[in-house]
């Protein structure tokens, strides 16, 4: 099936390229747009071809897939497409797979008009797992839309990318990736309180994650998070700002609900506080700076 669908992925940075490069390698036509061209460019010799516009894509993909950091990026690509459709361009599209994390009003309100303006389907697939999950195709996929839609379209398409599941209807996924932020960012925020104790205690913290695997402190972060913290490796993954953008969408959604999220409230004084001292465009790892050693 792969290789005779062609999809166009916009927004090629950190994660979208990764993927946009594993879908490449599963077997799938892949066109890519970003609008810094450099990032487009740079995916030409892994045999994705450049389109310079989200029209230019759905004028000539079956599919649309979009990584991008912001809720306003993606109301800005739709504003696009729909000005494509009214002036009469036809789009081969049918339907458009949004990888990003973004606001959940929003998203729901785009999975209702875009088929009404544009005759194309709008799916929420947010993700967690990093770059260097989607390039081995280790991503955890959380989808909104119809179930038999899932079954025929979606779940076929991205199995290659990761572990694909249903959360529901149209928003479900944004709303279940709400929740793995509350899991994974609180738990940026203790991993470094963990790791400035072992080091305060004197231990090798380079050794907690396998001491700890099989015990209920293990877990997939602390790996990973343990080894960045006591390198001081910072070099983003993805970055505090983003980190800081999820957090206060989270906190949004729980003042709506009037849920009180003591945790995630902590982290997101933390990383205000990160981004505040000009450490935006490192890793979120870099949250362990704020504790003193």
């Amino acid at each position: 099936m792969s290789q005779s669908i062609t999809i166009g992925f916009i927004g090629l940075g950190l994660l979208g390229s990764a993927m946009a490069r594993r879908l490449k390698r599963s077997g799938f036509n892949v066109h890519g747009h970003d609008l810094d061209p450099a990032k487009t460019g740079a995916l030409a010799e892994d045999g994705i071809k450049p389109a310079s516009s989200i029209t230019e894509l759905a004028q000539r993909c079956d599919w649309l897939m979009s990584c991008v950091t912001a809720t306003p990026s993606i109301e800005a690509l739709a504003d696009e497409v729909r000005a494509a459709v009214a002036a009469g361009q036809r789009c081969q599209a049918r339907g458009w797979i949004d990888f990003s994390t973004t606001d959940l009003a929003r998203t729901r309100e785009l999975a209702a008009d875009l088929p009404v303006s544009t005759g194309i389907t709008f799916i929420d697939a947010p993700v967690s797992g990093g770059p260097g999950a989607a390039d081995q195709g280790e991503l955890a996929i959380m989808v909104g839309c119809e179930a038999t839609r899932f079954d025929a379209d979606i779940a076929p398409l991205l199995t290659s990318l990761g572990r694909v599941t249903r959360m529901g209807e149209a928003g479900a996924g944004q709303a279940t990736k709400l929740v793995n932020q509350a899991l994974v960012l609180s738990n940026y925020c203790v991993i470094a309180e963990a790791v400035r104790l072992g080091q305060k205690l004197g231990i090798e913290v380079e050794r907690i994650p396998a001491a700890l695997a099989t015990g209920h402190a293990g877990s997939n972060l602390l790996p990973v998070l343990v080894e960045r913290m006591a390198a001081d490796d910072f070099e983003p993954r993805g970055y505090a700002r983003q980190v800081l953008k999820d957090l206060e969408m989270l906190n949004k959604e729980a003042a709506n609900l009037h849920l009180p999220m003591p945790m995630a409230g902590q982290a997101l004084n933390l990383f205000r506080m990160l981004v505040a001292n000009g450490d935006s465009e490192r890793d979120g790892a870099a949250v362990i700076t704020l504790l003193s050693r």
